[in-house]
């Protein structure tokens, strides 16, 4: 069976136990198959003649951005090295492969990155940017609100369907990684907007055109991209004067920093943010007790800061 034959047969197994997530699946293909690659270009002949030199001098690659164009983070790299790692759990346990050139080979630990976020005045400011009597401003308007309402992904408010939400009852269900569903409640003004859009907006954009069942449309009645969502989050930052560059994902930030500083427990932001692990959504403690200790820092007549004003 060849690399590639193998690596299908990895990638089918990965489907069927991610029930089907596209994403993680073109995540493992994209990182394996750079790997693949390497032992081809590398002249090694099989899985089990891949030594932890083999293993070294492709993380070495990795590192100086041979053959990818630029050179990785340690984030990038640690990703890769999680890929190979279940890549030969798979070919132990189900093609005979009798070594694992992984089995204890560490790279430094990688300290994960605070989240960028926004304040609430920055995210009002964001949102009133936009001009509501212009119909695609306001379409504009309501998918960032929606992400900071629900603390979406860009591609789950992307994917966002009409049969997935009730505004009747101020809730919509998201289909999230690995096709788990959740329910996330809507607040008022999110939901006032929301019918705005549908009821004035989303059938102009449809013009008579066959619907694709998805909330927010492009200019064609299609469904609108995770990429023109990010385009219309940095024209947004632009247009309101932040000094940063605005992402959807630094409004899901945004929504999970603001529920934990006005008294949200950690495990109901888990559900609302759809993490499979509590470790995953306790980053944004960190931020919340970083920006509590420069507020402490500035305002305590005791901190290194004001006993410098003193003297």
């Amino acid at each position: 069976m060849s690399f590639e034959d193998t690596l299908e047969g990895f990638l089918d197994q990965v489907s069927l136990a991610h029930t089907g997530s596209v994403d993680t699946r073109e995540s493992y293909h994209h990182d394996l198959s750079r790997f693949l690659a390497y032992l081809e270009e590398n002249s090694i002949p099989s899985f089990d003649a891949v030594t932890r030199k083999d293993i070294n001098d492709y993380i070495t690659e990795l590192r100086r951005g041979t053959g990818t164009g630029k050179p990785l983070s340690d984030a990038s790299i640690a990703r890769h090295l999680s890929a190979m790692r279940s890549f030969y759990r798979y070919l132990n346990q189900t093609q005979g492969v009798r070594t694992n050139p992984l089995k204890g080979f560490h790279t430094k630990t990688v300290r994960r990155k605070l989240p960028e976020y926004l304040t609430f005045d920055q995210m009002e400011r964001l949102l009133n940017s936009f001009d509501l009597s212009d119909p695609v401003e306001l379409r504009n308007r309501c998918m960032l609100e929606t992400i900071y309402a629900c603390g979406l992904r860009v591609s789950e408010c992307a994917g966002l369907r009409m049969d997935h939400l009730n505004l009747n009852d101020a809730c919509l269900s998201v289909i999230g990684k690995e096709s788990k569903e959740r329910q996330v409640p809507i607040y008022p003004r999110c939901v006032q907007l929301l019918r705005i859009y549908l009821e004035q907006v989303r059938g102009q954009l449809l013009d008579g055109r066959k619907d694709p069942g998805t909330v927010f449309l492009n200019q064609r009645g299609k469904t609108i991209s995770s990429r023109y969502i990010q385009n219309v989050c940095e024209k947004a930052g632009e247009k309101a004067g932040l000094l940063m560059h605005v992402h959807p994902h630094m409004i899901r930030h945004s929504f999970a920093t603001h529920l934990l500083d006005n008294g949200a427990d950690l495990r109901t932001v888990q559900e609302l943010l759809g993490h499979a692990s509590l470790s995953t959504t306790q980053i944004y403690t960190h931020v919340t007790q970083d920006r509590l200790a420069e507020v402490v820092e500035k305002a305590h007549p005791m901190s290194l800061t004001n006993e410098k004003k003193a003297k």
